[in-house]
């Protein structure tokens, strides 16, 4: 087994002062450090303002099976990255192959890897590029000339300047705070001639008896896993009487019709990495722990059980294993995911996110909790839970919990071009590619409601596109509408559909589209451009030259 030895990037905590560079970067996640890395090796001045205190958002953050899509789509920096990352473990990737999955969506088994080692390569590439990294940097405003970011100030009075920005955030929030139009709803499929917006139901998620079997994969055939099984539960505190009020973790609200426009976002959770290994922490119960919190889950229990099914802990997380006994642990029909919690965040305040981030973990730590120990939860499920612990190397400085809560979904910016569903099923081009896309449309559950008397996960979806393969993502998307901001980009919240969003949205994609803006930016200073006005050919050579693949047919055929 390999050693790996720690050491301290030369970055800074944030004291009140002026820093200039060339281009700021705000956000120090996965695609922050790819557009850090990229503009350095331009031989441009660059920071990253990170509001935290890691790097790697949620690719170092538990996220560590990851979701790749086709393998062939992802070059330059995120390709890099990813080959670095695993042959930290002797492994090799075969990026001129397609995904060879196990009856699931492409989630590479080779990708899998432990959050530590992921950051600890983040830091490297930083360390070797120059770039300057500052801690604790947290957005307050945004100063602008006309159309034109000069300053972005943090809460301790340090003011940011450069010529060029870049937000690498999950949440759009200097996208926000410099006046960007920006959207938190789910269009009406009307809006853009969609079918996958807005109010959705989705056929295969309808609560129903008559589950089939799991092999031994965890899935049934067609490739539905047991961690999504909808029964037609009773969502009441006295079965069958509405006027007893709703469960707790039921959110209240109307069905609404499908297709209609709707608030929300898709659900949050934490992606734990937790561990089998004797030095394995306890994951502790949240100090107001309340076992009737979980009642719902009992009755989904005794639905399963209904329908025959051998539960164990799959019913509850999918998980994939990770090296080193630790494993990845995803959500489910009743697991990390808490819908309707996730509502607020995007405009939020910093120290509502830290008490919405709490409600997230308290929930998921309670689950846990309740699925060890509840006499109610079947024998094989307590005991297959009992097996794992937080693991004592990992998330070190959070007693092994995650620092990153898995933002799926917050602000959207809005440009002059905006993909959609046409583009993500192949219905449309976008032109100037600076990526691309090949994950199917996955969109987890905005709420669980009562429909029809029963619960009802709404908005989720998880399905292909069409059987259309990768998609360009047009550089468009990722800058603003000229009147409102000339020189930032946005490579995360970029100007997507929600339903679009929903397949965009993987970590390399992200790695993709930062690292193109980064070179547009450094472009857009050496021409004296606005960013809307960047040479498409200079950026499409330049990113070309860097490795980015812009083409599912080759690396040099997009027009």
């Amino acid at each position: 087994m390999k050693v790996f030895v720690c050491f301290l990037l030369a970055t800074t905590l944030v004291r009140a002062a002026v820093i200039e560079s060339d281009i700021c970067i705000y956000g120090g996640t996965s695609g922050g450090v790819a557009a850090a890395v990229q503009a350095a090796r331009m031989g441009r001045k660059v920071v990253i303002a990170e509001p935290g205190m890691h790097l790697g958002g949620m690719t170092s953050g538990g996220l560590s099976a990851v979701d790749i899509g086709d393998p062939r789509t992802v070059g330059g920096i995120a390709r890099e990255y990813f080959s670095r990352l695993v042959g930290s473990y002797g492994k090799k990737l075969e990026w001129d192959k397609p995904f060879s999955g196990n009856g699931g969506p492409a989630t590479g088994g080779a990708y899998s890897i432990e959050p530590h080692v992921a950051e600890q390569v983040f830091n490297e590439m930083l360390r070797e590029a120059g770039v300057d990294v500052r801690f604790r940097a947290r957005l307050t405003s945004v100063r602008k000339d006309g159309a034109r970011i000069t300053d972005l100030v943090t809460d301790e009075g340090s003011v940011f300047r450069a010529k060029m920005f870049i937000d690498a955030t999950y949440e759009g929030d200097l996208m926000a705070k410099a006046g960007v139009s920006y959207t938190l709803m789910r269009e009406g499929n009307s809006k853009y001639g969609e079918t996958y917006n807005g109010i959705h139901y989705t056929e295969k998620y309808t609560p129903r008896t008559g589950h089939l079997m799991p092999g031994s994969n965890g899935r049934v055939n067609g490739g539905q896993g047991v961690w999504d099984r909808d029964f037609p539960i009773d969502p009441y505190v006295v079965k069958g009487d509405a006027t007893s009020g709703l469960l707790p973790l039921i959110n209240e609200g109307e069905p609404g019709k499908p297709g209609d426009p709707a608030s929300g976002v898709q659900a949050y959770c934490y992606r734990l990495c937790l561990s089998t290994s004797a030095d394995r922490l306890p994951i502790a119960p949240p100090a107001d722990y309340d076992a009737k919190r979980y009642e719902i889950v009992v009755r989904f229990i005794e639905a399963c059980l209904a329908n025959g099914d051998d539960m164990d802990l799959r019913w509850f997380s999918k998980y994939d294993e990770l090296p080193n006994q630790k494993w990845d642990f995803n959500t489910a029909t009743f697991g990390g995911n808490l819908p309707g919690a996730s509502h607020a965040w995007a405009d939020a305040d910093h120290a509502r996110r830290a008490e919405i981030a709490k409600e997230h973990e308290n929930y998921h730590r309670g689950l846990l909790h309740f699925l060890a120990t509840d006499p109610r939860v079947p024998r094989k499920v307590r005991d297959d839970v009992k097996r794992f612990g937080l693991p004592k190397d990992e998330f070190t400085d959070n007693g092994g919990w995650p620092h990153q809560l898995y933002i799926r979904e917050a602000r959207r910016m809005v440009s002059d071009l905006v993909l959609t569903e046409h583009h993500t099923h192949g219905r449309q081009v976008a032109p100037h590619s600076i990526g691309l896309g090949s994950y199917g449309t996955d969109t987890h559950e905005v709420r669980r409601i009562v429909k029809d008397g029963v619960v009802t996960r709404e908005g989720k979806t998880a399905g292909g596109r069409g059987g259309f393969g990768p998609y360009q993502i047009g550089y468009g998307s990722i800058v603003p509408k000229a009147s409102e901001c000339e020189n930032l980009l946005v490579t995360f919240a970029l100007s997507a559909s929600h339903t679009a969003f929903s397949s965009i949205r993987m970590e390399p994609v992200f790695m993709v589209t930062s690292q193109s803006a980064a070179a547009a930016a450094a472009l857009a200073i050496d021409d004296g451009l606005p960013v809307q006005r960047v040479d498409q050919a200079k950026l499409r050579a330049r990113i070309l030259e860097d490795g980015q693949v812009l083409d599912a047919r080759g690396p040099d055929t997009t027009q």
